[in-house]
Order: C-alpha cells, then sequence, then structure tokens
C-alpha cells in the first residue's frame, strides 16, 4: 500500500464529515465521485438543475439579490436576424444599461430539436450604479443542454466590466454555454472577467458550469484581485490571439481561488517558431484541481512546448487527480510539465499570510514534514503522465529569491538563497506514467512520504481549503 493509500486509511471517517462541511448560507458540493471513477459513479450525480444549486463551501453565497433584468432570447428567430431577438421584453428599453444585475436565457433547441447555435457573440449591456449584492448570469433554457455562439467576428467576446468594485460582494455565472469564437484575435479573452478595484472585505466570485470556451487572447481571462473562480464540467479548448507572449488558453492572474473540477484544458498554441504560452497559467492564491486533464494537444496549429500548468509557488496548490498529456512540439519541450515558479509575486500583499522573500527571518524546521502548516505548500495526489517521451520529471518546484525588483513584483536573487531559508515545499503521491522521476532536483520535496499524523490533514480536501483561506482571514 502506497504512503498516500495507508494516511487516507488512517484519516478513517473523520475524511467524510470534513468533504461535507459548509459554511452557514452556503450549499456543498453533491457527493464526491473519485477521479478517474466509472461512467455509471459519475451518473450517479445529482441532475444539472439540482447541481446548479451547489456551491463550494468556502464561496460565501449568502446575500447576493435575484437580477433586476431577466432578458428571454428566442433561437430561430434571433438566427434569423443575426442578433438577439427577445420573447416578451426587449432590451430596447435598457437604452444599453442595466442596474441591479441581469440574467440572459438563450433558448437551448431550435423548432427541429437541435441544439441552437447563436450566429454572434452575446449582446453585453454597460453595467451602471450600486453593484453590492448583484448577479450576472448567462444560461441556457435548459440546464445540461448547451447553447453555442458561434462567430468569425475578431472581436467576439463576453466581457464582463465592473471597475471599482471596491468592497461589494457581486457574483457572475455562465451555464451550458459554448463560446466558438475561432478568429477572435482582439479581446483580452473569449471569456473576459474585467472586474478591477477590489478590496477588502468584498468579493467578487464566478462560476462556470459545463461551458465550453474558444478564441480571444487567452480562452479565459481573469484579472488580480478579490476574486474565486469554480469552473465545473468545463472544456476550455484553446486560445486565438496572434501576439507571442501573454497568451494562454487559461490565465488566472493573482486571484484569491482557482477550483478547476472535472475539466479539460487544451488547445494552447505555439507561436511560429517560438515556445509560447500555457494550457494554465493560473496565479492564483489558493488553487484546487479535482478530476483535471491538461493537454498541449493544439487546435489546428502546432502544440506548445512550454509546461503545461505554470503555477506560482506562492500559496498553495491542491490536486487530485490531475493528468497531463503531452504530445511532440515542433520545438524542444521545455522541461517541467507543472512548474511551480517564484520569479513573481502576482497577487496583492495582503493575499499572503507570510513574505514570498527567501530569508525574512525564516529557517526550514529540520523536521518539515511535521511543520506543514508554516509553509507555502503543494500536494498532487495521482497524477497520470501520457507523453510522447519519458520526461526528465512532472513538477518543478523553483527556489524563493532574496528581494523584489524595480517594479515590486518580480523576486530576484533565487542563486543567493540557501535552501534552509526557501518557505515552500511540495509533496506528491501515486505519480505514474511516463516520467524519469517525480520532481526536478531543486526545493523541498517529497515523494510518496509517510507522513506524521500531525501532517495528514494535508491529504484533506476540505481540511487544505479551510487552512490556506483561515491564514488570510477568508
Amino acid at each position: 500500500m502506497s504512503a498516500y493509500r495507508r494516511c487516507r486509511s488512517a484519516l478513517g471517517l473523520a475524511l467524510p464529515l470534513l468533504v461535507g462541511a459548509t459554511q452557514p448560507g452556503a450549499t456543498p458540493l453533491p457527493g464526491e465521485v473519485p477521479p478517474g471513477a466509472s461512467a455509471a459513479a459519475a451518473s450517479s450525480l445529482p441532475p444539472p438543475a439540482e447541481r446548479d444549486r451547489l456551491y463550494p463551501f468556502y464561496m460565501p453565497m449568502q446575500g447576493l439579490r435575484a437580477p433586476a433584468v431577466t432578458l428571454r432570447i428566442r433561437c430561430d428567430a434571433s438566427r434569423a436576424a443575426g442578433r438577439e431577438v427577445y420573447e416578451g421584453r426587449g432590451a430596447d428599453a435598457l437604452y444599453g444599461r442595466v442596474e441591479g444585475g441581469y440574467e440572459f436565457v438563450y433558448e437551448a433547441l431550435d423548432s427541429a430539436g437541435k441544439p441552437c447555435v447563436y450566429p454572434f457573440s452575446p449582446w453585453m449591456p454597460q453595467v451602471v450604479g450600486a453593484l453590492d449584492g448583484t448577479q450576472y448570469v448567462f444560461r441556457s433554457s435548459i440546464p445540461g443542454q448547451r447553447v453555442v455562439f458561434r462567430t468569425d467576428d475578431d472581436w467576439a467576446t463576453i466581457d464582463l466590466r465592473l471597475f471599482n468594485l471596491g468592497r461589494q460582494r457581486v457574483h457572475f455565472e455562465m451555464r451550458d454555454v459554448e463560446l466558438d469564437f475561432p478568429r477572435a484575435i482582439q479581446p483580452k479573452g473569449a471569456l473576459n472577467l474585467e472586474v478591477t478595484g477590489t478590496e477588502r472585505p468584498g468579493l467578487f466570485t464566478a462560476v462556470l458550469r459545463r461551458t465550453r470556451i474558444y478564441g480571444g487572447k487567452n480562452g479565459i481571462f481573469v484579472p488580480n484581485g478579490q476574486i474565486m473562480l469554480y469552473v465545473e464540467d468545463g472544456d476550455i479548448a484553446g486560445n486565438v490571439g496572434t501576439n507571442n507572449d501573454q497568451e494562454h488558453t487559461a490565465y488566472i492572474n493573482g486571484t484569491l481561488v482557482s477550483h478547476f473540477r472535472r475539466t479539460r484544458l487544451h488547445g494552447q498554441r505555439a507561436w511560429q517558431n517560438m515556445a509560447s504560452g500555457h494550457q494554465l497559467k493560473d496565479k492564483a492564491y489558493l488553487r484546487i484541481y479535482e478530476d483535471v486533464t491538461v493537454s498541449n494537444v493544439p487546435d489546428g496549429s502546432t502544440p506548445s512546448a512550454m509546461p503545461l500548468i505554470d503555477a506560482s509557488a506562492y500559496g498553495f496548490t491542491w490536486s487530485e487527480g490531475l493528468r497531463i498529456e503531452r504530445v511532440r512540439p515542433a520545438q524542444a519541450p521545455r522541461d517541467a510539465l507543472v512548474d511551480l515558479r517564484t520569479d513573481i509575486r502576482y497577487g496583492e500583499p495582503g493575499n499572503y499570510p507570510w513574505s514570498v522573500l527567501a530569508g525574512e527571518g525564516w529557517h526550514m524546521p529540520a523536521s518539515p514534514l511535521a511543520a506543514l502548516d508554516t509553509v507555502y505548500l503543494s500536494v498532487f495526489l495521482n497524477t497520470t503522465v501520457e507523453s510522447f517521451r519519458t520526461e526528465p520529471y512532472a513538477f518543478a518546484l523553483r527556489p524563493q529569491g532574496r528581494a523584489f525588483g524595480p517594479d515590486g513584483a518580480h523576486v530576484e536573487g533565487s542563486e543567493q538563497a540557501a535552501p534552509r531559508e526557501q518557505r515552500t515545499v511540495s509533496l506528491a503521491f501515486d505519480t505514474t506514467g511516463t516520467i524519469a522521476r517525480v520532481y526536478a532536483p531543486e526545493g523541498w520535496t517529497y515523494v510518496d512520504p509517510d507522513l506524521p499524523v500531525q501532517s495528514q490533514w494535508v491529504l484533506d480536501r476540505s481540511a487544505f481549503i479551510r487552512h490556506a483561506l483561515g491564514l488570510i482571514g477568508r
């Protein structure tokens, strides 16, 4: 029995109780389906309409009010007109502006009973007025039945523009929507959550369910701030930008949380003869990956040679059932598949409980595995790798530097810092596939360690989340 399985067994009945716990006013996610479970097990999930009312326990959903504006869009008439045609109340009376939140409901099927394909990108009103407690929803009229937006417009996007959010609480949701924008080279993201100026205790949450997203300079772009993103049953299918930098399948900047569940990320391409872009560039403070597949199989172009996941070592990562697929790129591939980097602090300083600089009065304890609650931590459970070659290693944990550069965000001087001054640790359990070794030969990394009893909490997702968010008062 592996060290991971022995520790999980030792947790016994406490584990399901932790998984099912919730905050007042929030509804927990449905019963856990283990990563890689059979189709029969996956089919035991509640139907889409029920799952749509369930949220991660850490995401406070109380205090939100129903959208003030609801518009229903007809399929056949909209396709014939090449723009939204509404059932009943239309958008003209709004004069392009919405106050109090909105919900757009798109007819899921055409008159022949086939999935509706709208030949345009959705209309986006200007948001005005007070934002606190508002919700912004795009959804299909039938839970579980996707509507498709397909256009060659080079500006096609869903761009939620909320500026100077401050301490307000706002929620965005997109359900059963496919964005197919193969020539949208202009917008920052096919889905661009353009939310700025968030301040504690304000919070912006975004929930994507059963979505497929393709297009933009990034398929999904999320900026810095007091933001939580949850993606469930998604297919994030790539980007179409023409730049050679800052373009990725998903670009999650310095947010509070990124949580991907039963989701596939792929399609990031190389730029001509340069190995640019990642399938997932994720700089959130807390990252959770459950039953996630990340692949460099492109969408009609050259595969990217970059690491498939570019994540920050500052903060926390908990992953179970991650599947990494790499096909042969045109350029020499970068060695890391998951690159835990320390060269930039992306999030706001208040998002971090400890300094991101090496030293700063810190020395790694003699027994790091007994002190996992005092370090920036990543835990990878049951990762599988399928590659065209035997990869030198799956994970790389980069060393911390000793000082900030002139911009106050880049971290420099990693070659000067001693190992005992580093405050990042990574653990991997049951990593299999076409790899020579699990970790690059640097950093405080452990493969299938026997955890002391006081550290076995790191194997439990809910306990891990509570620890990470509790350190910063969230």
